[in-house]
């Protein structure tokens, strides 16, 4: 009798349309998995999210640090989770970036994962040193030209969006940057403002005030379009490299084979969250910008981002340390 009961139950679930499925999600805590150390801006919007995510559904929303391997730690814990939502992974720009720098993933990217909803974005601009002699990007290029090898970029570091940025613009200007890693923006910047390197594309809030004392000159912003913060600093695409983007960003992925119903439901929820005029003037503030959208327009976005970096890491040659 009780295994009748039982059998009748799993029917009864199997045939449950979608959205109930949507209604009893989730079930239980969810954790988001950052695969970077505590603090950081994929961290801090992590934890902005989940706290409203959190009352959305009435259920615990656990933000889990998971650093280690270039993120790809994190990102494995998550790929080999069970696909119910529960188990999610903020990535960012190394989740593309890995695809094609390291040989041997322990997950494959695109099979193993799947797109819910991109979070948010924060432009990168590029900025020199005050010493070199140049007013834009076009008479950065034309300086660069009269002396190969002499003039140095910083980045984040090896692999990094500010790396393939800088080799990105030596291949379209043809010109020949010298490639300079560090750990981190903040030493990485430093050392600019202190005219050990002589460019670097840094993220454009972080070093807004920096800009505005003077400590370091802007050309142009790695983006499509102008900023809000700063309207005065042309793009990159203004002066004849509307190809050359370049941006921090992050979102969320689950685990392939997570319900279509489910995703739905977190990315419907996700970008309510972002819709809030709270939370946008948290993000605007930390200057970033939420960015909404359905999983699929995250998972092309991804698919290009995936490409892009490809085709600079191969021409550029560049090794994982």
């Amino acid at each position: 009798m009780r295994r009748r009961q039982a059998l009748i139950a799993l029917a009864t679930a199997a045939a449950l349309p979608p959205a109930f499925a949507q209604q009893t999600y989730p079930s239980r805590p969810v954790r988001i998995v950052v695969p970077s150390a505590p603090g950081g801006t994929t961290d801090h919007v992590s934890r902005l999210v989940g706290q409203e995510l959190a009352k959305l559904w009435n259920q615990s929303v656990v933000v889990e640090n998971k650093p280690g391997g270039g993120t790809i730690i994190g990102v494995d814990n998550v790929a080999k989770a069970a696909p119910d939502g529960h188990s999610l992974v903020t990535v960012t720009g190394s989740f593309t970036v890995n695809q094609s720098l390291v040989a041997k993933l322990p997950y494959d990217s695109q099979r193993d994962l799947r797109a819910v909803a991109m979070l948010a974005k924060s432009d990168h601009v590029l900025v020199v040193n005050p010493s070199v002699s140049a007013a834009d990007l076009k008479q950065f290029i034309a300086l660069v030209k009269a002396n190969p090898g002499k003039y140095s970029f910083a980045s984040f570091g090896n692999g990094t969006s500010a790396h393939l940025a800088g080799e990105t613009l030596n291949m379209l200007a043809g010109i020949d940057l010298v490639h300079v890693p560090y750990k981190g923006q903040a030493p990485a910047l430093a050392d600019v403002m202190g005219g050990q390197v002589h460019a670097i594309f840094a993220n454009l809030p972080e070093v807004l005030p920096q800009i505005r004392a003077g400590r370091v000159k802007a050309l142009g912003l790695a983006a499509a379009e102008r900023s809000s913060l700063a309207p005065d600093i042309a793009t990159l695409a203004e002066q004849g490299l509307p190809d050359l983007l370049s941006s921090s960003w992050s979102g969320l992925l689950a685990p392939a084979g997570t319900p279509n119903q489910i995703v739905t439901r977190i990315n419907t929820d996700v970008n309510a969250v972002l819709a809030q005029p709270a939370m946008r003037e948290s993000f605007v503030k930390s200057g970033i910008a939420p960015m909404p959208g359905t999983p699929e327009s995250f998972a092309a976005f991804l698919r290009d981002e995936a490409a892009r970096y490809a085709t600079v890491i191969k021409k550029a040659g560049i090794k994982p340390n």
